[in-house]
């Protein structure tokens, strides 16, 4: 039975999935929480920490197949 892991901003995680659809919601709420903390650090700092909700870019996260 396949597996599927996550590569979220080009580092593998080590969370391990049954379904495809799995790893894709946990890929999503990894990109969530990245989001969150840049608000998070831009509230916290603004003068630090630049977010423009229009111009923020999410990270990029891959669902791959494993043996």
């Amino acid at each position: 039975m396949a597996k599927f892991k996550v590569i979220f901003d080009g580092e593998e995680q080590d969370e391990v999935f049954r379904t495809e659809q799995a790893a894709e919601d946990y890929g999503l709420y990894l990109c969530s929480c990245a989001q969150s903390g840049a608000e998070i650090l831009h509230m916290s700092n603004p003068g630090d920490y630049d977010y423009d909700e229009d111009e923020y870019e999410s990270p990029e996260f891959e669902v791959v197949e494993i043996d």
